[in-house]
């Protein structure tokens, strides 16, 4: 029996039904609250399901919304304006997924995927809606980040009554979401656990897919090869979480898996959503260049109606979310109530183009036509569209020495620039970096992060790329110029003083290069602890730094042509036109 009564937000008064029991096929029961405007009238929905537990969402009608580097910033109160989507005329419907907050049923694994399938939960929980006296069988989607990936496992099943959804800031291929080129990344474990800005999953019955997969003889030597890593045995949060995985079972699955494959991919919803016709509207904002990639893959697999929609950098959007809410009720407005206003008439894709600020639109990603063109990096720390002449006997290397960060809190770098731009110059796409380089140790990390530097010295990110030595592998049938694929399938360890060719992948981005402003690639094996990009970033988003001393060899004479392979426009300049040296 649900709990109706109504509550006050600001000047407006907010009919609720607490603790509504949603009936699954197996019999288990999912717990919702419904927010509407008082009175029966049916109206359509907005389902928002999650693991963050449905009473955080509630803040959203008491807590002003913060901003990064807010200490306030709560990255789990994701499911959108409360008092908002009540005034706009829909039912917010606000749930649990089974195994969190109040509902019943145990979760196994990430994406419910080792036990029932958040998909199939999700179809049952909209036709559930959708009969409900008080919603008028029009159903749609919202909230960003987890909320959003859940509306892409909905969408795939393709329950009846959903009518379209509005993804933003989702995360998709969870190996690339944990991984990045091989090198895991803290933020998931932060949504998990619920530390550094984050509250975390609201756990009652959540279970390990590994644990629940082997045996007890069988984990423990999976978890002493795993530890055999010197990076992981180097990081004390990992080695807790390996030794004791009880309350922390989703971050020891993420971490027992550091190879890409079968695990993460029967849960990629990329996968699953290769068939879906539902309405989708896709919009990420750059700065965090994974979730920007996971959005143009889906968007290219999508068969329904779709847009895309990239967003202007920084990175971090508002807790309790309330960004992107005109377009996605204009979104709404047409596909659940039939208001010709025109939204599907405009461009599929719309890019904010960083420097001049400027919005484009095109049928597809990119939105303009690209010619990829290198920045070959030479002595004396330049980038140059003129490749280094000299052997390696005269262009000796770049380098730098890396010591583990449990004996310093220093990151060393190198770096590499172009002189001053003298006309606006346009890149949309991804990219590569071709790098030459020689270590001394069988692994190491390799983070290169690609600036707009401003004159007088101001930097904003434009993009950045990652690669664990040992995952350098490329599949050549994937890969074309500008953009490797790295199947990430196996780790083979480096040959310590030999020359390999490394080819990061540079997430996409869209930026304009002023006339005065200069590229600048930066090069490191772990991440400064505060700088101006990461400081927008909650506290634990950091990758996991390489636990042993490597020195780097940069080598980029004649014969080992390190490079920047970049995506400028062919509609402005399709070769890079720094000044001359």
């Amino acid at each position: 029996m649900s709990d109706h009564r109504t509550l006050r937000a600001g000047e407006e008064t907010i009919a609720v039904r607490k603790d509504l029991r949603v009936p699954m096929r197996d019999g288990v029961h999912l717990a919702a609250d419904a927010y509407h405007a008082p009175g029966d009238t049916p109206r359509p929905a907005l389902i928002a399901m999650s693991a963050y537990g449905k009473e955080l969402q509630a803040l959203a009608l008491t807590t002003p919304p913060q901003r990064r580097p807010s200490p306030m910033w709560d990255g789990c109160i994701e499911a959108g304006d409360i008092a908002r989507v009540v005034r706009e005329g829909y039912v917010h419907v606000i749930g649990d997924v089974r195994g969190t907050g109040d509902s019943e049923g145990t979760m196994i694994g990430n994406y419910n995927a080792g036990g029932v399938p958040q998909g199939r939960d999700l179809y049952d929980v909209v036709e559930w809606v959708a009969a409900q006296p008080w919603c008028d069988g029009n159903v749609g989607m919202i909230g960003i980040s987890y909320f959003g990936s859940m509306q892409v496992l909905a969408a795939a099943e393709r329950p009846p009554h959903l009518k379209a959804v509005f993804v933003s800031g989702g995360h998709f291929d969870f190996y690339e979401t944990t991984y990045h080129g091989g090198v895991m990344w803290f933020m998931p474990r932060a949504a998990r656990e619920g530390r550094g800005g984050d509250s975390g999953i609201a756990h009652t019955d959540v279970k390990s897919r590994m644990i629940e997969q082997y045996s007890p003889e069988e984990l423990n030597r999976l978890v002493e090869q795993r530890l055999a890593d010197p990076d992981v045995a180097a990081w004390p949060n990992l080695v807790h979480v390996l030794k004791y995985p009880k309350n922390r079972e989703f971050w020891f699955d993420i971490v027992m898996n550091h190879l890409d494959g079968p695990w993460y991919e029967e849960r990629n919803p990329v996968n699953l959503a290769a068939n879906t016709d539902v309405p989708v509207y896709l919009q990420i904002d750059q700065g965090r260049g994974w979730t920007v990639d996971g959005h143009i893959e889906l968007f290219d697999v999508l068969k329904g109606p779709k847009k895309l929609d990239i967003g202007s950098y920084p990175p971090m959007q508002s807790r309790p979310w309330i960004e992107e809410h005109d377009t996605m009720f204009r979104w709404y407005a047409y596909w659940l109530k039939g208001v010709d206003n025109g939204i599907m008439d405009e461009p599929a894709v719309r890019v904010f183009v960083e420097g001049t600020r400027e919005t484009v639109t095109g049928a597809q990603w990119p939105p303009k036509p690209v010619a990829h063109a290198p920045l070959y990096l030479r002595p004396r720390h330049k980038l140059s569209a003129e490749p280094e002449r000299m052997g390696g006997e005269h262009a000796a290397p770049d380098g730098f020495y890396q010591a583990p960060l449990t004996v310093t809190d220093t990151v060393q770098s190198v770096s590499w620039r172009t002189e001053p731009f003298e006309a606006p110059t346009e890149l949309i796409g991804t990219g590569a970096a071709h790098l030459y380089v020689e270590i001394d140790q069988e692994d190491t990390n390799l983070i290169l992060r690609i600036w707009d530097e401003a004159p007088g010295g101001a930097r904003q990110l434009l993009t950045s790329g990652y690669l664990k030595a040992s995952h350098r592998e490329l599949d050549a049938a994937r890969t074309t110029e500008g953009n490797p694929y790295h199947p990430h399938t196996r780790a083979v360890p480096v040959e310590p003083g030999a020359i390999e060719e490394y080819v990061l992948r540079l997430y996409p981005f869209a930026a304009t290069l002023l006339p005065g402003h200069r590229i600048v690639a930066e090069l490191s094996n772990a991440e400064p602890l505060a700088d101006a990009h990461n400081a927008l970033l909650p506290p634990d988003a950091f990758h996991l730094p390489v636990g042993r001393p490597v020195t780097h060899k940069i080598h980029r004479d004649a014969a080992h042509p390190s490079r920047l392979v970049l995506p400028f426009t062919t509609a402005g300049a399709a070769q890079p036109h720094p000044a001359a040296h």
